[in-house]
């Protein structure tokens, strides 16, 4: 068996479209010291391969981070296997807010340096320093607590979609930005009582060691993240502290927590919060488009996009050769383009 995918990326989504059976979406995580890295990578690549798993994986020294989604009738032998190894038995699993089973079409299972890129040294925190892990009920009570200070562990494109009420939520593109951030952001408040939120745990659980490395005293972070809050509040009648739509890392980009649209449109400015990453390869951007602007621009950025990606592939793939390089300082929004009024001068406009 080849312990990687060997399919082109329209095979695999034309195979998962006609698949007659559901999936279940879900993740992951767990900082558990890991011998033996590479081993247990091809072991596991090939026991989720049989079990039809797809999604993305990545798995270092310091434990395992997993985005994936299992077919309906193979969900207790998954189970079974992936609890059978003891770094992993008890580790709680989150499953998705909204599902229709189309999340991931192949699966990627990477060895890292570290689950979560944070550029921190091993000096910077002690990963069995964490802050005090609550339930949503408990995370309820706190941010109804004056002073509390409630902090959105997240980039700037997933908060500006969905946070929770009154939270402080850094303007920056990546999590190894985001903590020296946020400790300038909460310089003058260490003994406050802290709350801080991702979307399933994994870099709170970083965040709130690196806090405490630095002095902070009250630090606590929701259990589970904005996912398993989700569960929570449904299953017991809690009221919904999270307004918006939470951003997921799979070809979904979203699941609606409320029913409220914070963001807007970044092409005509109207009140929209569905994510789409630019049709043009060689842009790729991560923007939010309204219906009517993707059905103007085809789902492009700008109308320069619209024209290349309208180009035969093979005069793309041609274009792009020896580029891509160039073109990766605007995956993910790591530039902040204003795309408003784009119509008008057909030009991507930079933005502070």
């Amino acid at each position: 068996m080849a312990l990687y995918n060997k399919y082109d990326k329209t095979t695999l989504k034309k195979k998962l479209m006609n698949e007659t059976f559901k999936r279940t979406t879900l993740s992951f995580y767990r900082y558990v010291l890991i011998e033996r890295v590479k081993e247990l990578r091809d072991v596991l690549y090939e026991g989720f391969e049989n079990l039809g798993v797809l999604g993305r994986i990545y798995i270092a020294r310091e434990g395992i981070n997993a985005q994936i989604s299992v077919p309906e009738t193979n969900w207790d032998a998954f189970l079974n296997y992936l609890r059978g190894y003891k770094e992993f038995a008890d580790m709680p699993i989150k499953i998705a807010v909204e599902d229709d089973g189309k999340s991931f079409y192949k699966l990627t299972l990477k060895v890292k340096p570290k689950i979560v890129v944070d550029g921190l040294s091993e000096d910077d925190y002690d990963i069995t320093n964490v802050g005090n892990h609550l339930t949503a009920k408990e995370f309820n009570k706190a941010m109804d607590t004056p002073g509390t200070v409630v902090v959105d562990i997240r980039n700037y494109y997933e908060s500006e979609i969905g946070h929770f009420e009154g939270a402080i939520c850094p303007q920056v593109d990546t999590f190894r930005e985001e903590l020296p951030e946020v400790l300038n952001l909460l310089r003058d408040k260490k003994d406050e009582k802290i709350l801080l939120y991702c979307t399933g745990g994994i870099r709170c659980e970083k965040a709130s060691a690196f806090l405490r490395h630095h002095g902070f005293k009250d630090i606590n972070q929701l259990y589970g993240g904005i996912i398993d809050y989700t569960r929570q509040v449904t299953a017991q009648g809690l009221d919904n502290k999270f307004v918006g739509k939470n951003f997921v890392f799979d070809e979904r980009l979203g699941e609606r927590i409320s029913k409220d649209v914070i963001a807007q449109c970044h092409q005509c400015g109207k009140p929209a919060d569905t994510h789409t990453n630019c049709a043009n390869d060689e842009c790729h951007l991560l923007f939010i488009q309204c219906d009517e602007c993707r059905e103007k621009y085809n789902g492009c950025c700008t109308s320069e996009c619209q024209e290349i990606a309208k180009l035969p592939l093979e005069v793309q793939r041609e274009r792009r050769k020896g580029r891509k390089k160039e073109f990766r300082n605007v995956h993910k929004s790591r530039i902040r383009p204003s795309l408003l009024d784009i119509s008008a001068g057909g030009e991507m406009l930079g933005s502070d």
